[in-house]
């Protein structure tokens, strides 16, 4: 609680950095995004999130492109192909039937799991764009959001947590 006090004290409100915008992203994310999708949705988007950065991390094409364009690492296209493969595998796996395998279809789910699943998945989305940024641009972020976002203990936890929730949290009761 003291860090989080501490993190609110520090926060220059008359000209707000990238890390206010991204914690503010976060939060506001996380909560109302939850609640209008529902616990079956969210798990979709979680496993097309996972499906998109293995596309995209072990897609040799990504390295083709930029040698034909004479580019060097281009973020842009990097983030956008993974924006774009992520938003394809959703469309593509909630008109499949994952979404019934999962659970009920658009099934709310109990609210501490809807919050907890939205939480992890916002900030998975955060981990992992962050994570394509080059590390003199992922420098200019505070401390505290390189640790909790960039760093290779964050973005493990990022991506674990959602796994272990998946696969250890109750399912809701058909009836």
């Amino acid at each position: 609680m003291d860090s989080v006090m501490s993190l609110l004290a520090s926060i220059n409100w008359a000209t707000p950095s990238w890390d206010l915008f991204i914690y503010l992203f976060f939060a506001i994310g996380a909560l109302l995004y939850g609640f209008s999708l529902g616990r079956d949705r969210i798990i979709v988007i979680l496993v097309s999130i996972y499906m998109a950065l293995a596309v995209v991390g072990n897609a040799p094409l990504i390295d083709q492109v930029n040698l034909a364009f004479q580019l060097t690492e281009n973020i842009v296209l990097r983030i956008s192909l993974f924006l774009g493969v992520f938003v394809l595998l959703f469309f593509l796996l909630s008109r499949s039937a994952l979404i019934k395998t999962i659970g009920e279809n658009s099934a709310p789910g109990k609210w501490w799991q809807v919050i907890l699943f939205s939480i992890l998945q916002v900030g998975l989305l955060i981990s992992i764009t962050l994570s394509f940024l080059p590390a003199e641009v992922a420098s200019a972020f505070s401390e505290q959001t390189r640790n909790i976002f960039i760093s290779d203990y964050g973005r493990t936890a990022w991506l674990i947590l959602p796994i272990i929730l998946m696969a250890l949290g109750p399912k809701t009761s058909k009836e």
